[in-house]
């Protein structure tokens, strides 16, 4: 397992799996990451639907425009929310926390969606009163990828002392 900084400096969308279960015991880790996550005066308004049955999974990829590789991943999760104040800003912490605990074990995912689920609803029998958030695809990476190398900008751009402009350095 990697330690957290080295998780997030080497994390990467990953839209190809290969055809290798998940366990049991990381799922679960992925899971809890998810449910541990600190909300918004503690209100958790977030629900996971666990996926791994092959002709649910392709059905949920065919409904997100970004969704058809994700449909061939042996695992998804599918991330509801109450319709709160901090549901989406609770919910997204929730999916990072998510996705750097399946990068330390190995595991590879990428965020499906943002809005535009509706349709996920009816397939999952999720209630009309929560908002379908995302779908996340789980599963090992069925080719290298470059751990760390990202496009990024130098943190002399984004990050300031004191007040915006002044160099961070």
């Amino acid at each position: 397992m990697k330690d957290v900084f080295e998780t997030i400096r080497t994390l990467l969308a990953v839209r190809s799996y290969q055809d290798k279960p998940v366990p049991d015991a990381v799922v679960r880790r992925i899971v809890e990451a998810g449910r541990l996550t600190g909300s918004g005066m503690n209100g958790q308004p977030w629900h996971f639907i666990e996926i791994r049955h092959g002709e649910t999974l392709r059905g949920r990829g065919a409904l997100a425009s970004s969704g058809p590789s994700a449909a061939r991943a042996p695992l998804a999760i599918v991330v509801a929310t109450d319709k709160t104040r901090f549901a989406v800003s609770d919910a997204s912490r929730a999916i990072q926390s998510m996705l750097l605990t399946a990068w330390a074990d190995g595991v590879g995912s990428n965020w499906v969606g943002f809005g535009g689920l509706e349709k996920t609803r009816t397939l999952l029998d999720i209630p009309a009163g929560l908002d379908v958030l995302a779908i996340l695809p789980f599963g090992y990476p069925a080719r290298a990828v470059g751990r760390g190398k990202k496009q990024r900008k130098p943190l002399r751009e984004v990050a300031h002392l004191e007040r915006y402009g002044r160099p961070f350095e």
